[in-house]
């Protein structure tokens, strides 16, 4: 074993640190623009401070966000950098297009876990992120960094980018590409999902939180099915940062992740 892949697997760990991860994902202020906070959720430090304060496994977030907020995430939890994206305000023709908005190297300096990058399989620009991808890869394999990817099956030719069929083409692709860790989109039932983690061939996978759900008790279900389907945890942000109380929404998430409670059990919890 190189090296490298030592310093992999020690990233790994500590995101995985029971095999199982919550990640708490922060980078909708560039992706979604101010409109998803509040006045009182608008300095991200504040919210940071109250998720990481609840023990949550990683946080990812650009290298911009990163250093503004360094004071609530340093030696804490594990960083992971997000380090293409893009915008609401670009044309709509370029929406399935990311953009390269950091380093690898940025990405070490933070003193980061891994790092992150979204292919969106189907789009028209597929061969730009993928060439995006490849580079991303390459480096982080230098410096022995996890890359996750998140595998987004979009583009004008998918009906349904919830599609088992479609969901299970994306992690298929993004294991032949080589990624480390998978976020995905949720099917919509544990069997499905199941067949999503068949597909992955052994690279965990996360499931996207996506959206905000009206009831909260509706998300931590699916929270419950991804996890009894064999995924090895999820990426929550909108769900959580939204919720009147982010910091009892992620220890419930937490406690179907890493301690097996269902949806009702973890519900009652924050009552």
């Amino acid at each position: 074993m190189s090296y490298s892949n030592i310093g992999k697997t020690v990233r790994l760990t500590r995101i995985l640190r029971d095999g199982r991860a919550v990640v708490f994902a922060f980078d909708h202020g560039f992706e979604h623009g101010p409109g998803d906070f509040t006045s009182e959720t608008i300095d991200p430090r504040g919210v940071l401070k109250k998720i990481v304060d609840a023990g949550v496994d990683a946080v990812m977030l650009t290298a911009g966000l990163a250093h503004v907020t360094r004071d609530s995430w340093l030696g804490r939890t594990s960083l992971i950098v997000k380090i293409t994206g893009k915008t609401n305000l670009r044309p709509e023709d370029q929406k399935l297009l990311q953009s390269i908005i950091g380093t690898v190297e940025e990405a070490v300096s933070l003193g980061a876990d891994a790092v992150a990058a979204t292919v969106y399989w189907g789009s028209q620009y597929e061969d730009a992120m993928l060439s995006q991808w490849v580079s991303i890869k390459e480096e982080a394999e230098r410096y022995g960094y996890p890359c996750l990817q998140l595998a987004y099956p979009r583009g004008p030719s998918i009906k349904n980018m919830y599609d088992v069929e479609v969901v299970k083409y994306g992690v298929r692709a993004a294991i032949e590409v080589g990624a480390d860790l998978i976020k995905t989109y949720y099917t919509g039932s544990r069997e499905t999902f199941r067949e999503v983690v068949k597909a992955a061939s052994g690279v965990p996978v996360l499931m996207s939180g996506g959206a905000p759900r009206k009831n909260f008790i509706d998300f931590l279900k699916d929270v419950e099915d991804v996890m009894k389907a064999g995924a090895q945890g999820v990426v929550v942000g909108r769900n959580v940062f939204m919720h009147e109380n982010p910091a009892l929404a992620i220890k419930a998430v937490m406690k179907i992740v890493h301690e097996g409670l269902t949806a009702e059990e973890a519900y009652k919890t924050m009552q």
